[in-house]
């Protein structure tokens, strides 16, 4: 109840469930044997002209974590393995209050190609996807991905492309 009323929801406003995943890669090795930046994968969906992470709508009867899989699947064509979740966002759309729960999670098998949602994906270090994430609210979730891999924090005041 008491998020309820801190976020305005209303019985007469039902809460737009969705769920995502920040899908990432480790950097390629280096020749000291560790490994570099990881590289994260971020979505142009045309119909909005923003850069974002991959995300949808539960289906009817469909969990949080199965439907961040699938729509990883349908949106960038890799099908993948979640990892530890990553702090849910919560925003208004179209007057209606939408939750999306995200996690971590990495590639096992697939290819990108383009599709009526996304027209591009791009593999960028952490600190080039901050800068490219059109949302305040993504940047939010690759800084949750670095503390969650251990990796230093990225800074992107004065970052020009």
């Amino acid at each position: 109840m008491r998020d309820r009323l801190s976020t305005g929801r209303t019985e007469h406003a039902p809460v737009i469930l969705a769920a995502g995943a920040v899908l990432w890669l480790p950097g390629r090795p280096k020749k000291s044997g560790r490994l570099g930046r990881p590289r994260i994968a971020l979505i142009h969906r045309p119909k909005y002209d923003d850069w974002s992470m991959p995300k949808g709508k539960l289906d009817p009867g469909e969990g949080p974590a199965e439907a961040a899989v699938r729509e990883v699947r349908e949106e960038t064509g890799f099908r993948c393995v979640l990892g530890p979740e990553l702090p849910a966002q919560h925003y208004p759309v179209q007057g209606r209050p939408k939750e999306v729960r995200y996690w971590a999670a990495v590639p096992t098998a697939g290819a990108f190609r383009p599709n009526r949602e996304v027209d591009r994906l791009e593999w960028l270090p952490a600190a080039k996807a901050r800068v490219r994430l059109t949302h305040d609210r993504d940047r939010l979730l690759v800084d949750a991905l670095l503390a969650i891999l251990g990796a230093k924090p990225v800074r992107t005041e004065g970052f020009r492309w």
